[in-house]
């Protein structure tokens, strides 16, 4: 019950990352019953109604191959949300061990470290393009290339954060009391990063939406016959002037569902541990 109370008073009065977490949960819900929620199947060809303007029985419209739009949103929602929780996972277990690592073993960090910033020297989309190139499209792939690229920024963060941490009283006590390092680190250091580390994953699950949609639109993320909001984009941007609403429906979505998971991280951002605030300001 506490827990549940500390939620809703982190939005308490913020109409704005309220609305933003009501439409993360309508996509949620999506994602979970496309097969029941969805008029028709994602895939069926009906050139009949091939570019069908926005109406009965095709609320969105249909594209080229006469495909339903809607449908074919409702299940990219699907793929939103395994992207972005995917490369969240990534992110924080692999740029959490290495941050971590990093900032406890300082000769460690010295190698480390220096790897990451060289990565970092790197856009994000121009990390994502090489590293997809080396690989062949796929979610999988796609998702892993996506979490190596915020681990990255994930990793510089907690280091930061760990150096703040090591230097606390409460790791003296630790080690006067003969804890080793692993247990320092994953019983003593990791509980004080679970917050700041919840307010990182909110911001790479919005940023992964944004470079999932980046690298279907340019033919190096997922496959073309899975429905992804992106890959709709791609397929469907020849059209943009004869039937816009192909562009404009999947494009919608990808800016809410972004607009809105920052809104949230904002407002968990706001609500952190004030030992962190400035480590994780520039998320």
């Amino acid at each position: 019950m506490k827990s549940v109370l500390s939620v809703i008073s982190i939005f308490r009065g913020r109409a704005l990352a309220t609305a933003g977490t009501c439409w993360l949960l309508i996509v949620g819900i999506a994602a979970i019953g496309a097969p029941i929620l969805a008029p028709f199947d994602p895939l069926d060809f009906d050139p009949f109604v091939r570019l069908s303007e926005p109406g009965w029985p095709h609320l969105f419209g249909t594209d080229h191959f006469g495909r339903d739009t809607l449908s074919r949103a409702i299940f990219g929602a699907r793929m939103a949300i395994l992207i972005g929780l995917g490369s969240v996972l990534i992110a924080l277990v692999a740029g959490g061990l290495i941050g971590m690592l990093s900032a406890y073993f300082s000769r460690l960090g010295h190698v480390l470290m220096r790897v990451v910033d060289v990565l970092m020297a790197f856009p994000a989309l121009l990390l994502a393009l090489v590293l997809m190139t080396l690989l062949e499209r796929s979610v999988l792939n796609t998702i892993i290339v996506i979490g190596i690229v915020y681990a990255t920024t994930t990793a510089r963060i907690l280091f930061g954060m760990t150096l703040k941490l090591k230097q606390d009283v409460f790791v003296d006590a630790a080690i006067c009391s003969g804890a080793g390092h692993v247990s320092i680190l994953f019983l003593h250091i990791l509980p004080n990063l679970l917050s700041p580390m919840l307010v990182q994953a909110s911001f790479i699950f919005a940023f992964a939406q944004l470079q999932a949609a980046a690298l279907d639109f340019l033919g190096l993320g997922l496959p073309p016959e899975i429905p992804s909001w992106g890959n709709m984009l791609s397929e469907e941007r020849v059209y943009v002037t004869r039937a816009p609403w192909l562009l404009i429906f999947p494009g919608a979505l990808i800016i809410l569902s972004v607009f809105s998971m920052n809104l949230v991280g904002d407002a968990l951002r706001d609500n952190i541990d004030p030992r962190f605030k400035d480590d994780i300001a520039g998320v």
